[in-house]
């Protein structure tokens, strides 16, 4: 039986500097192995001699899906480590754990992703996934804020227009504070909520970003007409050991790690109140 304890042994292929403390790093397993993900997953990535830190699975990649993608933002002990790392630096990884978006029930729905900061990182997989499988979904919404035009990552996806409309996705861009390149949105990412015609019968929302930004999103999609089960939050940002023992991730009575990361706001609304 695998001991979860135990992290694998894994490769660092390549790093993209997204921002100046943001990267994304490509991964693969040892021997070839393949990291069976589910979009909205998480793992427990290990930088040796420092600690572990539990981060988004942000893509898996080619046809044997034997390399895959997360995106770290540097903000502790261990994941500003991640700056001494390098093309071919070992590292160790545990997991995938936690539960996925509810990837069937979604089907034939329209789908509007709202999301601040790195928390793009926690849905990319599923933005993916979507693009994949275009036909199983209707239509696809991106609505994406940063503090600053600086702070976005994955630039060459969200600039990229005439590739966004080959895939059906309608991508809508705010920052909080511009600066003389910009000439896009300024202001809260509810505001372009507030501007995007949807059929809240026919829509789900994925929700994921700062715990002020969620908490006025999900009100706003709420007003909208938006049932509180057609709501998905992803709520990555409160793991920590991964597997349900250290008791920090909890909403309420839930574990994020074990029964989240994705939950629907109905079954942690009144948690949430108290959190955000």
């Amino acid at each position: 039986m695998k001991n979860l304890y135990l992290p694998e042994l894994a490769l660092v292929e390549n790093i993209k500097e997204e921002t100046p403390n943001i990267r994304t790093l490509t991964i693969s397993l040892e021997k070839g192995k393949t990291l069976s993900s589910l979009p909205g997953q998480f793992i427990e990535l290990t930088i040796f001699g420092y600690g572990e830190f539990p981060v988004s699975v942000s893509d898996v990649l080619g046809p044997d899906r034997n390399r895959f993608q997360t995106t770290v933002q540097r903000i502790g002990k261990a994941t500003t480590e991640t700056v001494n790392l390098s093309a071919g630096s070992k590292i160790g990884i545990r997991g995938p754990f936690g539960n996925g978006f509810p990837l069937n029930e979604m089907q034939g729905k329209n789908i509007c992703i709202v999301t601040g900061g790195v928390g793009l990182a926690a849905v990319r997989h599923l933005i993916n996934y979507i693009i994949e499988n275009r036909h199983l979904y209707g239509i696809l919404h991106l609505l994406h804020g940063a503090r600053t035009p600086g702070d976005l990552i994955y630039k060459d996806f969200l600039f990229n227009k005439e590739k966004a409309r080959e895939h059906g996705i309608e991508i809508v861009l705010s920052v909080d504070k511009t600066d003389a390149s910009w000439q896009g949105n300024v202001g809260p990412v509810t505001e372009l909520l507030k501007r995007t015609e949807m059929d809240p019968a026919s829509t789900v929302a994925v929700v994921c970003g700062p715990g002020i930004m969620m908490k006025f999103t999900t009100q706003c999609l709420s007003n909208m007409g938006l049932a509180d089960d057609q709501i998905l939050l992803s709520m990555e940002r409160r793991m920590h050991c991964g597997i349900g023992m250290c008791g920090h991730c909890m909403v309420g009575e839930k574990r994020v790690c074990l029964d989240g990361p994705i939950f629907t706001y109905a079954s942690v609304k009144n948690a949430l109140e108290r959190l955000f």
